[in-house]
């Protein structure tokens, strides 16, 4: 009886040997299963949530030119930030967290570094005279008009404005869009004269006349 045991104990070792050994081999002949890698942190410079953009006058310059589409000169550029709504209201009565910009206090026009817009000619803006040269841009928001300022003090990061380098200000009606609008946005739109610079951002838009 023992010797039975024994022997039927050895019998079900070698046949579970057997199957493991089988799925062994399997395995080994079966495609190699790797799990994808999370691409570590990065580790020169994390990505802004306000993207830097430029805009042109004439509008799309750059690609024009090199498509020889267009034999005009460049006239202007802005380089600015765009930051987001974010369910946020953006202008009001009152200071931050309730309004992200309060009426009557300073505005870089975007975010992160100063904002700047530059001209490749001297031009005209709303009857006040501008050297051909490079600009910061900042805003002075109200609910019925915004006050734009050129600012010789370039190279600046935020909005800290010494005013003793402001060489033109500009006042300029705006308007309520029947659209807000997410990302804070500035382009040039032909005129007449030369171009109108847009400035829209939530519910609020205001146009700065520039000739050339």
């Amino acid at each position: 009886m023992l010797k039975n045991t024994t022997k039927y104990l050895f019998t079900v070792l070698l046949y579970i040997l057997y199957c493991f050994t089988s799925c062994t081999t399997i395995n080994s002949n079966s495609p190699e299963i790797t799990k994808p890698l999370i691409e570590p942190a990065n580790p020169y410079a994390a990505v802004d949530k306000s993207v830097l953009d430029i805009s042109y006058y004439p509008v799309n310059y750059p690609m024009l030119a090199m498509s020889g589409k267009d034999s005009s000169i460049l006239l202007a550029r802005v380089i600015y930030s765009r930051p987001q709504k974010n369910g946020r209201t953006i202008f009001g009565n009152e200071p931050p967290p309730k309004y992200v910009q309060q009426f009557g206090t300073y505005w870089r026009l975007g975010a992160n570094e100063a904002s700047e817009i530059e001209f490749f000619k001297p031009a005209t803006i709303n009857g006040q005279k501008v050297s051909k040269g490079r600009y910061i841009i900042y805003c002075i928001p109200f609910e019925n008009k915004w006050i734009i300022i050129l600012n010789s003090n370039l190279f600046s990061w935020g909005l800290h404005p010494d005013t003793t380098k402001d060489i033109a200000k500009i006042e300029i009606p705006v308007q309520k869009t029947d659209k807000s609008i997410e990302v804070f946005t500035m382009v040039f739109e032909q005129t007449t004269t030369g171009a109108n610079l847009i400035m829209v951002w939530d519910n609020a838009k205001a146009a700065l006349p520039i000739s050339f």
